[in-house]
């Protein structure tokens, strides 16, 4: 069975003209630095168009870097056994990535939870609630911060796809972001 939080059209035509980095777990273990380098080479892949403007290269560098690195992160940090596929791609108006790893059940569980909340309200009051509770150490933990974050303040769209289980036993989560980047066609 497969479970969608989000719009669905972030997840339609996703696998049209994409540049696609695998990251494999293998003797090297997947680690934070991996985090930093894919993110960085697919942030300085994509500012590459916009070189002819310093600050809009600049702008479209450090937005796509945040953004994939939280991506590629979150599934770091929560994946069962197996590589990452990071898949990205870019239009006129918008940067798209997807991230697909598995995760195991009671992770898919927490992260179901945290998404049936992050996803119905405004993200900025949402993100203001999270960072007071925890400051204070009290009510929900500090889950999901990033990703409120980047729906707050940077306009990222997200969807999530839970499918059924892998043949590792993990279930599958596709993650979904879309980010507005400037027009270059102007």
């Amino acid at each position: 069975m497969t479970t969608l939080y989000g719009p669905a059209d972030l997840t339609r035509g996703a696998n049209e003209s994409v540049t696609r980095l695998r990251l494999f777990d293998g003797q090297l273990n997947l680690s934070w630095k991996h985090c930093a380098i894919a993110s960085d080479f697919v942030a300085e892949l994509i500012a590459m168009r916009y070189r002819a403007s310093r600050n809009a290269y600049k702008e479209v560098r450090h937005n796509i870097g945040y953004l994939t690195n939280e991506l590629v992160e979150n599934a770091v940090k929560f994946r069962t056994a197996g590589g990452i596929v990071v898949e990205v791609s870019i239009d006129d108006s918008n940067f798209r990535a997807k991230v697909s790893n598995f995760v195991d059940g009671e992770t898919a569980a927490r992260f179901q939870d945290l998404l049936s909340e992050i996803t119905t309200g405004d993200p900025g009051d949402l993100l203001i609630e999270r960072i007071e509770a925890n400051a204070i150490g009290t009510g929900k933990s500090g889950s999901g911060l990033g990703l409120l974050t980047l729906m707050s303040d940077y306009g990222v769209r997200f969807a999530w796809v839970f499918g059924p289980n892998g043949d590792g036993g993990g279930i599958a989560l596709e993650t979904y972001a879309s980010i507005p980047v400037p027009d270059i066609s102007n």
